[in-house]
């Protein structure tokens, strides 16, 4: 087999292409179809090489790692692939973003047109007259890109006789932590505004300090043309919303002790995040929100961790969030006192059947 010869050292993680694209290049997958290794990746094959089990009850130990040169090299991708995991099991930006851009940089002009409804819409247009057109420009702020990581600390002596599938669940809350600081900082742009986009429009209840069902529909009228899909609410607000009544119906309660998954009455996905302040519910439509903009994937001091310098040896991840239309993101507050003097949004012009 062709991945027995491959030669794997930390320059592989210096290339433009990233260490699996270098790895998948020198072994590309596809010459193992139809033979027992077809459903690994280059980086699974090489693992079989050098007999690293990394999961399971009969997982290696950490030090299997550093048994030869080559196989050192492995353990930041083993790093970067398990906290890749834990981001992805934590992960609710999925629920909320409409797509995700990768750049070379730590700054990005994202796009945008004009929100209006005329200047969007598809009309009827006599013949020889000239056709309406939708103007799509570059945004005039830049986004700026944040950091996001934790620093491992351990001394390789005191890991080195770990189970791999051990250590493996330790990084992946490395990674969930990763994804909570990626989400709170989605809803942190919603919430105050990124580039040139400003806050989100604040809706408030009609009764002061309570959140009735009939709220809940003036906002979902609120999103037209858009559609309410998706609602991040506070820890009491989530409470005071599976509390009504309509949130009791029989099907949704079955599929809430069922799959853990909360839907509403208007089949609108629940996500509970401390993110949101209290007293407040932000609703998106997630297919036009909101765009993640990521310099690269996971990034891990590929040297400390080949040289088993785990001490100080930083896992991080740079991302940022734009508002792609500014309409698509509300956010329902509870009436205050001091705010009944900002009437509520009666919304557009669509009503539930």
């Amino acid at each position: 087999m062709n991945y027995t010869n491959i030669n794997i050292d930390k320059n592989m993680y210096t290339t433009n292409k990233g260490f699996n694209a270098t790895l998948e290049e020198l072994d590309p997958s596809e010459n193992y179809k139809g033979t027992e290794l077809e459903n690994l990746d280059a980086f699974g094959r090489q693992l079989k090489r050098f007999d690293i089990k990394v999961g399971g009850a009969n997982s290696d130990n950490i030090e299997k790692f550093f048994a030869t040169t080559s196989s050192a090299a492995l353990f930041p991708e083993y790093i970067s692939r398990s906290i890749v995991r834990g981001i992805e099991e934590a992960d609710h930006l999925k629920d909320i973003i409409a797509t995700t851009t990768n750049i070379n940089g730590l700054d990005y002009r994202s796009i945008t047109c004009s929100p209006d409804t005329e200047d969007i819409e598809l009309r009827e247009v006599d013949e020889g007259d000239e056709i309406p057109t939708t103007e799509i420009t570059p945004t005039d702020s830049l986004i700026t890109l944040k950091k996001h990581g934790r620093m491992l600390s351990a001394s390789y002596e005191a890991l080195r006789f770990q189970r791999l599938d051990v250590f493996s669940v330790m990084l992946r809350q490395i990674g969930a932590q990763i994804a909570r600081s990626e989400f709170n900082a989605a809803v942190d742009a919603i919430l105050n505004g990124s580039g040139d986009v400003s806050a989100a429009e604040v809706l408030y209840t009609e009764t002061d300090g309570v959140l009735e069902y009939s709220d809940l529909v003036n906002f979902w009228n609120a999103f037209s043309p858009y559609e309410l899909n998706t609602i991040i609410a506070s820890p009491d607000m989530m409470a005071k919303l599976l509390n009504m009544t309509e949130f009791k119906d029989a099907n949704a309660g079955q599929d809430f002790h069922g799959s853990g998954k909360l839907i509403t009455p208007m089949g609108v996905k629940l996500i509970k995040s401390s993110a949101v302040p209290e007293g407040k519910i932000i609703g998106l439509d997630k297919n036009c929100a909101i765009e993640k903009v990521q310099a690269g994937s996971v990034l891990t001091e590929f040297d400390k961790l080949i040289d088993r310098q785990l001490e100080r040896a930083a896992i991080t991840s740079i991302s940022g969030f734009s508002r792609l239309f500014p309409d698509a993101a509300k956010v329902l507050s509870l009436a205050q006192e001091s705010e009944e003097e900002s009437p509520p949004d009666d919304g557009g012009d669509e009503s539930i059947e």
